[in-house]
Formats: structure tokens, C-alpha cells, sequence
């Protein structure tokens, strides 16, 4: 697997962490890279304008997703500005394993 650490371009939040994402080396697609992290953050995939390597690089094609190497950070830039059109909820395929119950549990 390939880890690379991806966020939504915003500089207006206060806190713009990154997630981890994992990908599959066998399937190092600029589709693919598209798919997981919109899936991963809550994206809409037709709202992504481009995939910026920072600080200042375009991924444009499955060449430049292929020179990847783990933890580089990425930024999704999103087209529309209206947050009601920019996030979507996640179908339950998409949701992420975390659990609450399972958080609250003490030892």
C-alpha cells in the first residue's frame, strides 16, 4: 500500500488537518487517487477542480500518481465554494470504521 496524506483546500478553517489515505500500488491511478479520497473526506467527486502535491504541484495524470511515495500531502481543490453542494454523505459502503461505541469503552 501507498500512504499519502490528503485535506480539502480551504484556508479559511482554523484547523485543516490532513487524513491518511491508503492505496492499493497495484492500482496507482489518478481515478483511483480521486475515488479514495473524495470517498475518504466526504467529496463529491465532480466538485474536485484539481489534486495539488504540495506545496505547488498538479497531479494531472496516472505518471505523476505513479512517482507518488508515502506520507506526501495533497490538497483537493474543490470548484464550488457553496458548502451545501461541496460535501455529500458518504453511502454506508463509503462510511469510515470508526465506531462510537467502541470509543467509549474503558479498560
Amino acid at each position: 500500500e501507498l500512504v499519502l496524506k490528503v485535506r480539502i483546500q480551504n484556508p479559511n478553517l482554523r484547523e485543516n488537518d490532513f487524513i491518511e489515505i491508503e492505496l492499493d500500488r497495484q492500482e496507482l491511478t489518478y481515478k483511483e487517487l480521486l475515488r479514495v479520497s473524495c470517498c475518504e473526506l466526504g467529496v463529491n467527486p465532480e466538485h474536485v477542480q484539481k489534486i495539488r502535491k504540495l506545496p505547488n504541484t498538479m497531479l494531472r495524470k496516472d505518471k505523476d500518481v505513479a512517482r507518488l511515495q508515502d506520507f506526501q500531502e495533497l490538497e483537493l481543490v474543490l470548484t464550488v465554494s457553496d458548502k451545501n453542494l461541496l460535501f455529500r454523505v458518504p453511502t454506508l459502503c463509503e462510511q469510515s470504521g470508526y465506531n462510537k461505541k467502541a470509543s467509549e469503552l474503558t479498560y
